[in-house]
């Protein structure tokens, strides 16, 4: 072997080793990014669950024991108190400004607006138990949307865990069904609006590369101005109470004001947790934060509770741990590919509570007692 052919094969090894030495550090940076991102998505769910069972813990003190039973006004009163908060914080330099499609944005926000409204209808001319019904029917309705629309495929293993879930929830919180044909009208509209407004809350953020933050900031002033005009109304049709003649005491005012501020994370969390996941999930976590609201007033506020509710948390439990784990399998499972877009929206169901992979409304947590709890922010809402 001459010395040319030695030197040439010397080269090639020294050029393999480069190669491989590269592709180590690609596959690093690969494994950081992902750990990143479920970091990230991990704490995005932590945030939504802590700041709704707050909020709801604290608008049913506002309206058991306050008796201030105004939820529509009141979800105005977050919305508004949420765009002050980002624009100070868009002041502060701490999110960057990004204006896209303005119809796009105000079709969204007034349709939020509309959701939150028609769900707080629901809940006044329903009976809990129907009411309930109408939330458990938002992750079915989604699943078939996005199914029907966005060509997404859910695996038989995550439609098991989903009726898992949703069993679990019924037995646990569903009590009589006195039906009505306007409050099913209500209920049903209900429904398909915040479907449709979750699912454009995940669309819109990849559609238009837009964080959670530049889109609640953006569609912050639509929803809130909806809310805030009909806010009133509603109330007033709801409860034969005037929202302007109300004697608004100090703790009135302290638990409003609290109200509000936690209403900025449960907004901001909301629409972080549907951007890196799916509205589906969103759901899925919303009854978790159900599960958590009923267990929370059984052990510390000693709420009455039976064998029943119980058996349903556990039943509902378990559904999730399911629905975790198969979307966790299947997006290991799945090749990486690059984000979709809004028209190519084909993958499966594969958006876990804790998700592997990158990817949001106000509704309320509540578990809905005898008097109107909040069900106005997605958040709120969602349960």
């Amino acid at each position: 072997m001459d010395f040319n052919s030695i030197f040439l094969i010397e080269e090639l090894v020294i050029i393999t080793g480069v190669e491989r030495q590269r592709e180590k550090k690609q596959k690093k940076k690969k494994m950081s990014e992902g750990g990143r991102y479920q970091l990230g998505t991990i704490g995005a769910l932590g945030l939504s669950v802590v700041s709704s069972v707050s909020i709801v813990i604290c608008n049913k003190a506002l309206i058991s024991s306050l008796g201030f039973h105004f939820a529509t006004t009141l979800t105005s009163w977050h919305l508004l108190v949420t765009f002050c908060s980002l624009h100070v914080a868009l002041w502060m330099k701490l999110f960057e400004h990004k204006p896209f499609d303005a119809r796009a944005v105000m079709g969204f926000g007034i349709l939020n607006g509309i959701s939150i409204g028609l769900l707080n209808l629901s809940l006044g001319f329903n009976s809990v138990g129907f009411y309930q019904m109408t939330k458990l029917a938002i992750i079915p309705c989604t699943v078939l949307l996005e199914t029907l629309f966005f060509r997404k495929i859910f695996s038989r293993s995550i439609q098991l865990s989903l009726s898992v879930l949703l069993l679990g929830v019924g037995i646990a919180t569903v009590t009589d069904l006195q039906l009505n044909a306007l409050g099913s009208v209500l209920s049903l509209l209900a429904v398909l609006t915040t479907c449709v407004a979750q699912i454009m809350t995940n669309t819109i953020q990849k559609r238009f590369k837009v964080s959670s933050t530049q889109l609640l900031y953006q569609s912050c002033p639509y929803q809130a101005m909806t809310l805030f005009i009909t806010g009133p109304f509603l109330d007033g049709l709801l409860t034969n109470e005037n929202v302007f003649a109300f004697k608004y005491t100090p703790q009135v005012l302290v638990f409003i004001v609290l109200s509000c501020l936690i209403s900025v994370s449960v907004n901001f969390s909301t629409f972080l947790v549907i951007g890196k996941t799916s509205p589906v999930t969103y759901q899925v976590l919303g009854h978790l934060k159900t599960c958590l609201v009923l267990a929370f007033g059984y052990i510390l506020l000693r709420d009455p509770f039976s064998w029943r509710n119980i058996l349903g948390i556990l039943v509902a439990l378990v559904g999730m741990i399911l629905y975790s784990y198969f979307c966790t399998r299947e997006s290991q499972q799945k090749p990486i590919e690059p984000a979709p877009q809004l028209s190519q929206v084909k993958e499966g169901e594969s958006d876990p509570l804790i998700n592997l992979e990158g990817g949001t409304a106000v509704v309320t947590d509540d578990v809905v007692p005898k008097v109107p709890i909040w069900n106005s922010n997605k958040d709120l809402h969602d349960a």
